[in-house]
């Protein structure tokens, strides 16, 4: 009899463990658990770690609360100026409140899904194209809030929304390259219309100061000829400047400011008079003859 009756016991003992046993859960650290009695939300969520629950009678559900990447299919839509292009996008969001996810919607993946699409197509509608290719970052914001509006009631928060890529037709990407093509070129002739404007202002400038220093010009006919003839197979014929002859002639002494017992500079016989005479611009020739120019008055 005592036999039978601790058998019953211990009996006892292992299906009440058992049946405890079927109320432990465990919930790991990115997850929280909801617990249903009955059929109705308890008040507090189960955090990580051990969670027991009333077997039969309790139910747990786990909610994951990392952050989804959510790719959104290509879609193909019309831009406000009436270019069709495709384009694809993907979500990042999160759980935020674990009953609402549960309780108010049915699956909240697809639904984010469904409402992504719709938002894409609509704020493609409402972009040019110029916005949806350099505004892209905006584009991403508005979408943003778009998604982010419906899913606050589903207890989603969408962190970020961004388009992947934003494929153009044949036709329009040929169209874009020569209008490119047209814009550098049309830089560039601005760019060579401005370098020639400044010139021309810099040669007016310089000519205004020529004319004011007859001297600046001499040098700057000097300076021409230097640099030209720096090039050893060409042959200059140039006109000697009679503003130089004249002041050379003022820096000469006359022939009258000479002491008279000094004789006068002999000339080469191809440059004395028949009359044994030098001629009034004899010393002007004797000085220009070393440079290879002849000058007549």
């Amino acid at each position: 009899m005592i036999t039978i009756v601790f058998s019953a016991l211990i009996a006892v003992l292992v299906l009440g463990a058992m049946w405890l046993g079927t109320g432990v859960r465990v919930v790991r650290q990115f997850e929280r658990g909801v617990v249903f009695r009955f059929g109705r939300v308890q008040g507090e969520l189960r955090g990580p770690g051990l969670a027991l629950i009333v077997p039969v009678a309790d139910r747990l559900q786990k909610v994951n609360l990392q952050i989804v990447t959510m790719p959104v299919p290509v879609q193909d839509a019309i831009t406000r100026d009436n270019v069709t292009v495709r384009v694809d996008a993907v979500i990042y969001f999160r759980v935020v409140d674990p009953v609402r996810v549960i309780v108010n919607v049915q699956d909240y993946e697809a639904a984010i899904r469904q409402v992504a699409l719709a938002s894409l197509r609509s704020i493609i509608g409402k972009s040019d194209l110029d916005d949806l290719l350099s505004n892209r970052e905006r584009l991403n914001q508005g979408l943003e809030l778009m998604i982010d509006s419906p899913a606050v009631g589903w207890g989603v928060h969408i962190d970020r929304v961004e388009i992947k890529d934003v494929v153009l037709p044949d036709s329009m990407k040929r169209s874009m390259s020569r209008q490119a093509e047209a814009e550098r070129e049309r830089r560039s002739r601005v760019i060579t219309a401005e370098g020639e404007l400044q010139a021309s202002q810099k040669l007016a400038q310089a000519a205004g100061t020529m004319a004011v220093q007859p001297a600046a010009l001499q040098l700057r006919l000097l300076q021409t000829v230097v640099e030209v003839a720096a090039e050893k197979n060409s042959t200059l014929v140039l006109p000697f400047p009679v503003e130089l002859l004249r002041f050379l002639e003022r820096m000469t002494p006359a022939e009258t400011d000479r002491p008279a017992d000094q004789a006068a500079p002999a000339l080469p016989s191809g440059l004395q008079t028949s009359s044994g005479q030098h001629p009034p611009d004899a010393h002007l020739r004797e000085r220009v003859a070393p440079n290879g120019v002849e000058a007549g008055r």
